[in-house]
């Protein structure tokens, strides 16, 4: 037993210092020798989620629920139901991690005041923060904060300010509210928080700072969690977090093929992990393919996002934009915007103005205008304020009022370089040339339209590069026109080629239509004998 005794305390040690590989190991090897105490079968499980053995470390956690529960010790109990609905919460199952929740609160119910009430309260105001309920949210900030000083545990009075903290943020006080989730991380760095739940807290504030469109603090929140998993040896489920923020952050300056391969990796290595993180990096691979023109691959990456949690706008619908289908991309976005708050649908908005404008449908596209400005002023973060000023600006120009889009352009463009934003610059100088074109300026114009496509050409952005210098498809048929005429070429019936081209028949009919027009023909046989004399290859 001696050996069972070196072995259980070098595994207490090891957690306690954060190594959590060694933690696993010994006490994996003790409990091959010996039944573990329960504190220690808990170090086991907790080490076991921490190197990434989510499923081992919930069955152990179970065990440990279970032994409790057997002892009669109803606080341990509880505080063990709610240890295990955290894991199962970043995991991205709430449902499961409710169920823990509800164990804790009947279990509660019957004790007298003690910490793990503060930590459901926390719990609790989370969940109603995801729903967007304010109110319950605050409250529970409050009485966190008085609990934490009732019962002098630093821990609550940390949830407190961070709950307080993210409503303000939510409700458009921006500056009151990082400055309550500065304050609450005084004593996550000095060790007074349990780890799991330190680590959630930095998730939380970095999930809000992408909300916020707040990149400058996304980057220095995501470096500060960075340092703080360095504490711990080995790789961590934290470290595969913040390894998709920073990747998120890469791709706006470039380098897309690198980063595309390593968020395509990280987002798998995090399915059961954190699954709603893991969406996250599928939609960024989803938008990275779109930008370098994989369509398909977009799709995928799309599709995968969505069965990981992530609703995958607004880059679906401008896929379907980009392919001509209209309809689709507007009524994907219209309904994603249906089920979000006002933050959680401002990234959406200005990419719905565009789509308006292109179906010149110019009510909808103010109407989408004014409430992204709308939202702009409330939140006032400078990410917000470059996506407010540059849907205006595409509004005003539709309206062939150049000159006034000019300062909002200028406005977004300095935005955008200060968060060194490549594709979002070259986008913006994209609206410039329009602008210049307009006020009767081709020179200016010209050395815009430029500047973007030395931009996109850099970035590795076919797709724009090729609309940028008007790519040499015969006739002056589209990319998705010359798809379409392949596909006629090849024998496909109208249904055929909506299947093959992820698109409704009624979109691939507009696009025969536009066809027929375009190269002078009024049948598909005589629209296949002139792609055969075209060079337009059938597609099968």
């Amino acid at each position: 037993m001696a050996d069972f005794n070196e072995l259980v305390a070098s595994a207490r040690t090891a957690y306690v210092r954060g190594d959590w590989p060694a933690s696993y190991r010994l006490l994996s090897n003790a409990r091959s020798q010996s039944e573990l105490a329960t504190a220690d079968l808990n170090l086991l499980g907790r080490s076991a989620w921490w190197i990434g053995r989510v499923r081992e470390s919930l069955e152990i956690s179970e065990e440990v629920f279970n032994r409790f529960q057997d002892a009669d010790d109803a606080q341990g109990t509880a505080r063990q139901a709610l240890n295990l609905a955290l894991p199962w919460l970043i995991g991205g199952n709430p449902v499961i991690a409710s169920g823990w929740v509800s164990r804790a609160r009947r279990i509660l119910q019957e004790l007298p005041e003690c910490p793990e009430h503060g930590y459901l309260i926390y719990v609790d105001a989370a969940f109603a923060l995801s729903f967007g309920d304010l109110a319950p949210a605050r409250e529970a900030a409050a009485a966190l904060q008085e609990m934490g000083r009732r019962l002098h545990a630093p821990a609550l009075k940390a949830f407190g300010l961070v709950i307080s903290g993210l409503v303000d943020l939510r409700s458009g006080n921006t500056v009151s509210g990082f400055a309550q989730l500065d304050e609450a991380m005084l004593p996550v760095l000095a060790g007074q928080l349990p780890p799991e739940w330190a680590g959630d807290i930095y998730c939380n504030v970095i999930h809000a700072c992408h909300e916020l469109a707040d990149l400058h603090r996304m980057r220095a929140w995501t470096q500060a969690t960075e340092r703080w998993c360095e504490q711990f040896p080995g790789e961590v489920v934290f470290s595969g977090i913040c390894r998709i923020h920073r990747l998120q952050l890469l791709s706006l300056e470039g380098g897309w093929e690198s980063v595309e391969h390593a968020i395509e990796q990280s987002g798998a290595e995090l399915v059961g992990r954190s699954n709603w993180v893991a969406g996250e990096a599928f939609y960024q691979l989803g938008e990275l393919r779109r930008l370098r023109g994989n369509a398909k691959g977009a799709r995928s990456a799309y599709d995968r996002a969505r069965e990981l949690g992530t609703e995958p706008q607004p880059g679906e619908s401008l896929l379907q934009q980009a392919a001509g289908d209209h309809d689709a991309a507007w009524a994907g976005l219209c309904a994603a915007l249906a089920g979000r708050d006002r933050l959680a649908g401002a990234r959406l908005l200005e990419s719905g103005v565009g789509i308006a404008l292109e179906l010149g449908q110019l009510q909808d596209a103010e109407r989408l205008c004014m409430q992204l400005e709308e939202t702009a002023e409330v939140f006032a973060t400078g990410g917000i304020r470059a996506w407010a000023g540059r849907a205006r600006a595409a509004v005003l120009i539709a309206a062939s009022r150049y000159a006034e889009a000019l300062p909002l352009l200028q406005g977004a463009a300095r935005e955008y370089a200060g968060l060194h934003s490549r594709h979002e610059t070259a986008k913006t100088y994209e609206l410039f040339a329009q602008a210049h074109r307009g006020l009767g300026q081709p020179e200016i114009a010209a050395a815009d339209e430029a500047t973007a496509l030395a931009i996109y050409r850099e970035l590795g952005a076919l797709p724009d590069a090729r609309r940028l210098t008007g790519a040499t498809n015969p006739g002056g048929l589209t990319s998705r026109e010359v798809e379409v005429l392949a596909c006629i070429v090849g024998g496909s019936t109208t249904k055929d080629t909506a299947e093959a081209l992820f698109i409704s028949q009624k979109t691939v009919g507009r696009h025969l239509a536009n066809i027929f027009t375009k190269i002078g023909v009024s049948s598909r046989t005589a629209a296949a004998a002139w792609a055969h004399e075209h060079g337009v290859q059938a597609r099968r």
